[in-house]
């Protein structure tokens, strides 16, 4: 994760960038570039999916590495320990979506019953 962040403070850096990263800035950004990934397999079937994985694998790539560019640059600029996060919140997730009523099935905690 580290090295991750190193690579993109390098890139802003040397690019002066810091000025264009506020919160809201990086809010829109990791938004607006997870709209493209999801753009891409709008009105797509789950085989056309597929097939995109094998012809347009690349260009899926790099729509993946545009909104981890932005998450990265926010935690990194404004100290956010993503490991941490990650584990807090799966702690909490836990605690919403117990197995015994979640295991199989993709509804908001709210629906479990």
């Amino acid at each position: 994760m580290e090295k991750l962040m190193k690579i993109i403070d390098e890139f802003c850096s040397e690019r002066d960038w810091d000025q264009y990263h506020s919160p809201k800035e990086l809010a829109i950004g990791l938004s607006t570039e997870a709209n493209e990934l999801l753009a891409l397999f709008r009105f797509q079937s789950d085989e056309q999916i597929m097939e995109m994985f094998k012809e347009q694998r690349e260009t899926i790539e790099d729509e993946i590495v545009d909104s981890l560019f932005f998450v990265l640059r926010f935690a990194s600029l404004y100290d956010v320990d993503l490991l941490a996060a990650l584990e807090r919140k799966m702690i909490r997730n836990r605690l919403k979506y117990p197995v015994e009523l979640a295991k199989g099935k993709n509804i908001k905690y709210t629906h479990l019953k």
